[in-house]
């Protein structure tokens, strides 16, 4: 297979998905729990910097087809819009056609550590909100558990970059 850079506003969200969600000492937190404590909320947004659609069959034009796969790396911004880390993600296809899935594994790398998740993204093309599991982490984010919602503040023409809004929630 070779890569082919997406152009599709949708997949560029759908990666933004998997770019989704960490935090970060300079995120906005909604508690004020320390770092450690369960029940703490994070929220970020998420700047799509690269996208990669590697097609199972590239020589079929069309809309993603099962075990296509796409590679993302996104940069994490606070309310302010300072950066506070950044994401890498894959996905693979499991549904083809207008009402696509995607299998994503996301890992967020934030100073003091990593956080990384796992969901299914539904439909890209509607660009709506979807959840993740946050299966683990490192660092300050050792052994953590809880979700991830990602929901789209902006697209293009709107912004350069495709842009979502991730609230973690740590369990």
């Amino acid at each position: 297979m070779r890569p082919i850079r997406a152009a599709c506003l949708g997949t560029a969200t759908l990666v933004t998905l998997l770019t989704c969600t960490p935090v970060a000492a300079a995120a906005t937190d909604t508690g004020s729990a320390p770092a450690g404590d369960k029940g703490r909320t994070i929220t970020v947004l998420a700047e799509v910097q690269q996208l990669t659609r590697f097609p199972v069959l590239p020589e079929t034009p069309g809309s993603p087809k099962q075990g296509d796969q796409v590679a993302v790396r996104s940069l994490l911004f606070d309310e302010e819009h300072n950066r506070v880390g950044e994401t890498h993600g894959s996905c693979v296809t499991t549904r083809g056609g207008a009402d696509e899935a995607e299998q994503c594994l996301v890992t967020y790398v934030l100073p003091g550590g990593q956080i990384t998740t796992q969901g299914v993204y539904f439909n890209y093309l509607d660009q709506g909100p979807f959840d993740s599991a946050i299966t683990g982490g490192t660092g300050k984010y050792a052994k953590a558990r809880g979700w991830v919602h990602s929901k789209t503040v902006s697209t293009p023409p709107e912004t350069p970059a495709v842009v979502r809004r991730f609230t973690i929630h740590l369990a």
